[in-house]
């Protein structure tokens, strides 16, 4: 129990800078080390109807009461940080421009990219689909850019299998932040001490389309990206 304590605290002090692991975008006959730190995404845990003024921010959009929970992954499904703060309507890109990751990441911290479903906005350090590949190598980066990101939604299904309280919190919003973070701490302990975890299929995605446009720069990195499979 003592080591187990001593995990808890070290980890949790570290969550949220935690960017060392890095992910990699894998081709279909070799791989390379593209420096892809991490996968981003965010999932909703349903909460009991809060109380307010402000119950109406907690509807997402599929008209339930949620909180927005945004987790970044490594190729372990490691959470490597969690923002849980946000309501359920709030939309994933506006959870992620108001991280304190974002802002480290714009200004250069950390060397590499994250991985983002279609929803962000393509940039300098976070990496997005092509809504529409022509080439082979367009077609061969959104391949890899799927299997590569895929850890983040596997991490996810870990999670709501580990901890059956992930599918219906019956508490405050503020008190389901609390838990999710503690239950992302477990789960990582858990990874770290490679136990057995349930075998689940990736949670599945909803149709999350961007706000926010894609900056210029961003393409032409994605485009470096994207010369690796030519």
């Amino acid at each position: 129990m003592c080591f187990i304590k001593e995990d808890f605290y070290k980890i949790a002090g570290n969550m949220n800078y935690r960017l060392q692991k890095c992910v990699t975008l894998q081709q279909s006959q070799d791989t390379q080390d593209t420096h892809v730190i991490g996968a981003l995404d965010c999932t909703q845990i349903r909460i009991k109807r809060p109380s307010g003024a402000h119950e109406g921010d907690c509807v997402n959009r599929k008209s339930f009461h949620s909180i927005s929970v945004q987790m970044i992954s490594d190729a372990a499904c490691i959470i490597n940080n969690v923002e849980a703060k946000w309501p359920g309507s709030v939309h994933d890109s506006r959870v992620f421009r108001s991280n304190t990751i974002s802002q480290r990441l714009s200004q250069g911290e950390f060397s590499g990219v994250l991985l983002g479903d279609k929803g962000y906005a393509c940039e300098t350090y976070l990496l997005t689909p092509l809504a529409d590949p022509q080439t082979a190598a367009q077609q061969g980066y959104n391949l890899a850019h799927t299997r590569t990101r895929a850890r983040i939604e596997m991490g996810f299904g870990l999670l709501k299998s580990l901890f059956q309280c992930f599918h219906h919190m019956r508490v405050t919003p503020d008190r389901a932040c609390d838990i999710t973070v503690a239950c992302t701490v477990l789960h990582n302990i858990a990874c770290l001490r490679k136990e057995r975890g349930p075998a689940v299929a990736p949670e599945i995605e909803w149709d999350n389309a961007a706000i926010f446009p894609d900056d210029i720069n961003g393409r032409l990195v994605r485009d470096q990206y994207i010369n690796y499979f030519r």
